[in-house]
């Protein structure tokens, strides 16, 4: 029998292929016999039905979703905080790899002075702008989009304070700075510092392999933090914060959302048994919309609107 090459999507990006590259080796050291196929965005591609209703949804994950539906890929691998929390009809989350640094990073450039006065930071995260902005309320805050290697380089080129960044995505590819400080105060996004690898659903090779290399405790803790993501019905882009993590056989949980302004806060924290975890992140979020977070939702969603 002819073993299947596993043909694994990513996207160009420097970060996304340096995770693609892991997931290859990963593979390739149990025996498996794969391939790289980079995917650039594609707007002529035709399928049979449109996308909504295949529920395809996420900006950095529908070209590869497209991809795998179409069959040009088996499997993807991506940044799982990027990931909607409703995976497109026929895609499966296969494995989550072991996490990595969750946290969020200020990149300046070598002056903190701006701390205690005026400062300009830049993010294209609503949760970055939101977290900072409740801590800094006299900052500026501007929009940074782009790859990681993108915002590093506008950065540079900017007269901008600093940048916030995920810490993980830097040190995947050695592009951390000397000059950061670690916002530990600054909760991250749900499963920031995780990678997730979807299969289709029907490919049980794929499924197969790629299980072989997910790490359980990471799947639980972001399992958590995207089911409060969910519930709340934040999508990827509303403010909201979440970090789970296992110490012995309990998981303490952080939550929280923000106004887009910063100026309103609402945050949950607890810690239960590790026997108990299906529906945790849910009933946090829960008691955080029971609160006061539905009307800030609401209030959200209709300035997203706009």
């Amino acid at each position: 029998m002819v073993q299947k090459v596993i043909r694994i999507g990513t996207r160009d990006s420097e970060l996304a292929l340096w995770q693609a590259h892991t997931v290859q080796k990963k593979l390739n050291d149990l025996g498996y016999k794969t391939e790289i196929i980079a995917v650039k965005s594609q707007g002529d591609i035709l399928l049979d039905k449109p996308l909504y209703e295949l529920g395809i949804t996420g900006i950095f994950t529908k070209t590869l979703d497209i991809a795998m539906i179409n069959g040009q890929v088996d499997i993807a691998v991506h940044s799982m905080k990027d990931v909607p929390t409703a995976l497109p009809i026929g895609i499966i989350q296969a494995a989550v790899l072991e996490r990595a640094n969750t946290l969020d990073i200020l990149v300046h450039k070598g002056n903190l002075d701006f701390l205690e006065g005026n400062g300009t930071i830049a993010t294209g995260s609503l949760r970055r702008q939101a977290q900072w902005l409740h801590k800094y309320p006299n900052h500026n805050v501007v929009d940074l989009r782009g790859n990681v290697n993108t915002r590093m380089q506008k950065l540079n080129e900017s007269d901008w304070s600093g940048a916030v960044f995920a810490a993980a995505g830097l040190e995947r590819i050695n592009l951390k700075p000397t000059d950061f400080i670690d916002l530990d105060w600054m909760i991250p996004a749900p499963a920031q510092g995780a990678m997730v690898i979807v299969a289709m659903q029907n490919d049980d090779f794929c499924k197969e392999a790629v299980a072989k290399l997910n790490h359980k405790e990471t799947e639980i803790c972001t399992q958590i933090e995207r089911q409060f993501l969910k519930t709340l019905e934040g999508g990827c882009t509303a403010p909201i914060g979440a970090l789970a993590k296992i110490n012995n056989n309990e998981i303490h949980f952080v939550g929280n959302l923000f106004s887009i302004d910063g100026k309103e806060k609402l945050e949950i924290e607890k810690t239960i048994s590790l026997d108990n975890w299906t529906d945790f992140g849910k009933d946090c979020a829960n008691e955080i919309l029971e609160k006061g977070g539905a009307a800030l939702m609401k209030t959200i969603k209709e300035s997203l609107k706009k």
